[in-house]
């Protein structure tokens, strides 16, 4: 039969795959291409369930037919209107060791930098990561209760006797909320464990609209439709096709991947994180 001419698709979820749309684009006017989209589309929609992604299937299928050069995920995404910044918000924290017991918000804890519990500050930073660079933008000082519920030890270090207890992940909330009122143009956000544990702040970049990756850890509690599942135990009884990869910024070379699956290398029960991910229907 030899190559299809453009624009033939087959509908593989049948058991007789039949032809979805037969037609040559370059020998079809634009305005009668736009005007049948529809009534080829129908042919294919019932599998798309949900409305939006029924939309963005139907936009894709414009996107094949259009008169784009090179058709990639990225150039159609574009032609659907769907463009958006490259940046990412990075959340994570860090240690600083001290000495005494003075510093704001200084006492033993556990911390990164030296891997152990030890006297130490600790800060929440959100980093901006983009196609020309990398940099911090926002940063907020953890406090614990040992501080925040003594007076006389936040004057001495000046601090605002009102300045309430938050936990890091509401801290991390926090500098994400500023960034999006800022209109920080940024394309999703992404952390560890640590903060994908917190379900109040998995939940608000949904809230928000607001595209993210975040990690869960193997032992964190997920609740699904068939009930309350560890992520390992759940993540372990996904087929293979479960797992895919997702685009996380543009380039030259093509967009670079972040694949949301156990590495091919190890069994999903052995991995420590799992990542989740979230994208808001256009």
């Amino acid at each position: 039969m030899g190559r299809p001419p453009l624009g033939w698709f087959r509908c593989e979820w049948t058991e007789l795959p039949r032809v979805a749309a037969l037609a040559r684009v370059d020998d079809i006017e634009v305005s009668r291409l736009a005007g049948g989209l529809d009534d080829a589309f129908a042919l294919v929609a019932g599998p798309f369930f949900r409305q939006e992604v029924r939309a963005r299937a139907r936009a894709c299928v414009a996107g094949m037919l259009s008169g784009l050069e090179g058709k990639t995920g990225w150039s159609l995404a574009e032609h659907a209107g769907e463009d958006c910044p490259d940046g990412v918000l990075i959340g994570d924290d860090t240690g600083f060791e001290k000495k005494g017991a003075c510093s704001a918000g200084v006492q033993r804890q556990y911390t990164g930098m030296a891997g152990k519990i030890t006297n130490c500050q600790l800060g929440v930073f959100l980093a901006y990561a983009g196609p020309k660079g990398r940099a911090l933008i926002d940063r907020e000082l953890y406090l614990p209760r040992s501080w925040t519920c003594d007076d006389g030890r936040l004057a001495a270090a000046k601090v605002p006797d009102d300045t309430p207890f938050r936990t890091k992940p509401q801290l991390l909330q926090l500098m994400i909320e500023r960034a999006v009122t800022a209109g920080t143009p940024f394309r999703w956000v992404t952390a560890d464990e640590a903060y994908g544990d917190n379900g109040p702040l998995r939940a608000f970049p949904g809230e928000q609209q607001v595209s993210y990756v975040i990690a869960v850890s193997r032992d964190h509690v997920i609740t699904t439709s068939a009930g309350r599942r560890r992520a390992g135990a759940l993540a372990v009884t996904l087929p293979k096709g479960a797992w895919h990869r997702i685009s996380c910024g543009g380039r030259r070379q093509g967009p670079p991947l972040v694949r949301l699956g156990p590495d091919r290398h190890e069994p999903p029960g052995n991995l420590p994180a799992y990542p989740q991910a979230y994208r808001p229907a256009v």
